[in-house]
């Protein structure tokens, strides 16, 4: 029998938290409540999460800190909760590395379709599948490896999400070949997804940051439609 899948819930209200880990544990996940950042943190290695629901206003260390301290060790699914509904908020927490962005007040029933859609984009395949897939792409001075998903840059190993990686291997797998920013939603984020097209421009914007366009190659926005991995003749 496989074993149940681990959620971290890190919320200050108790209350929301036992109405979260209700429904996911109904959909036998195994849950773990936590009411503040730094006891989340010292968690985390214990709990061995496969996903965590991370609140944004906690006590003491907030969740924009918690969510920054664990992407320098961690690529674990990391869903912010929060009343705050600005676009601003939301694009804060996706550029700190989290992978979806909920905004309370919530619906359970589609917070539990979020987590499952997020899972399901982070399920490792098979050793023997990853070769026979062949997931790895390479091209002067980038690497991208989706078997082991490692991004190797002149030289030198970058960190990234898993959606950053995944979103530049399926680009530079077409390369010359444009996607609307609704077909890549669809692709890296799935069907269920329910965030906007702002997702993906604040991925391409970080991937940008990360790896500098070659002689032969670039990350190319093609205006009024969406991007492209462009190599040059």
């Amino acid at each position: 029998m496989a074993a149940r899948q681990k959620i971290m819930i890190v919320d200050d209200d108790e209350n929301i938290g036992e109405l979260i880990s209700l429904y996911l544990t109904k959909e036998c996940f195994q849950t773990k409540i936590v009411t503040d950042g730094e006891r989340a943190l010292s968690e985390f290695n214990q709990f061995q999460p496969n996903l965590i629901l991370l609140d944004l206003m906690l006590p003491g260390m907030d969740g924009y800190q918690v969510c920054r301290e664990l992407r320098q060790k961690s690529k674990v699914p990391i869903i912010m909760l929060s009343a705050k509904s600005e676009v601003f908020d939301k694009v804060l927490g996706l550029e700190l590395g989290a992978d979806d962005y909920i905004s309370k007040p919530f619906d359970t029933k589609e917070l539990v379709a979020r987590v499952k859609a997020v899972l399901r984009r982070f399920q490792p395949d098979p050793p023997g599948e990853m070769r026979e897939k062949g997931k790895y792409i390479e091209y002067p001075d980038l690497v991208i490896n989706l078997s082991n998903y490692s991004v190797v840059h002149r030289g030198v190993t970058v960190d990234m999400p898993p959606k950053e990686l995944e979103l530049l291997y399926f680009l530079a797998s077409s390369p010359n070949q444009v996607f609307t920013r609704e077909q890549l939603l669809d692709h890296i984020w799935g069907y269920e997804y329910m965030g906007d097209t702002r997702t993906v421009d604040v991925h391409i914007k970080r991937l940008r940051e990360k790896i500098n366009d070659n002689d032969n190659w670039s990350l190319s926005t093609v205006w009024g439609i969406g991007y492209k991995f462009k190599l040059r003749a």
